[in-house]
């Protein structure tokens, strides 16, 4: 039987919190990681990302590298999850959208033998809805949620229309999420 790394990501600065738990292959890469949070999430994978990575001597971070600049993010399809985490506890942060800022922890919280008959990765549970993309952060999508509960908010009409006509930030089902396949995301981030 194969290995599984169970998670728990949290979406930090929400509140309530908006969390879910995520079963990956224990050879899994910081980009297929990646991939499955922001599909569990219910992200759409349209900023830039980078883990935060506790290191020897500094925080390393793990992502897209600009490889016409100088920087250290080591490319997160490089790099096995196995080399991070070891052992339950062991934590790391992803943020999403460096604009936003949207920073999610990422804990392990046990390793598994895969059980027959489930694919993998898989989530779990969860609970609460993502905020919409570029809603201002944390705090942008406190206020979000205020104006469109309240019907004589100046900008609830505009919010609710721009967020597609409704949002229910209790939602969430975790047996609805489809995590794509990371090979076949990271060769359209290269056809991009």
């Amino acid at each position: 039987m194969k290995e599984i790394l169970r998670f728990k990501v949290e979406l930090l600065d929400t509140s309530p919190l908006i969390w879910r738990q995520l079963e990956v292959p224990a050879d899994y890469s910081f980009w297929d990681l990646h991939v499955a949070i922001q599909d569990a999430m219910g992200w759409t994978d349209t900023h830039l990302h980078a883990f935060e990575v506790e290191g020897a001597s500094s925080v390393q971070e793990i992502g897209i590298p600009d490889f016409d600049a100088d920087e250290s993010v080591v490319p997160g399809w490089d790099v096995g999850l196995s080399e991070y985490f070891e052992s339950p506890g062991d934590r790391v942060i992803y943020e999403y959208d460096f604009g936003d800022s949207w920073r999610h922890s990422i804990q392990l919280e046990a390793t598994a033998s895969t059980e027959p008959g489930v694919e993998y990765p898989r989530c779990v549970v969860g609970a609460r809805k993502c905020p919409p993309e570029d809603c201002g952060g944390p705090f942008g999508f406190m206020d979000f949620l205020e104006a469109i509960s309240d019907p004589s908010h100046g900008d609830h009409d505009d919010l609710l229309k721009w967020c597609g006509g409704s949002f229910d930030a209790e939602k969430f089902l975790a047996g609805a999420v489809q995590i794509d396949d990371p090979a076949v995301r990271l060769k359209a981030l290269y056809e991009s």
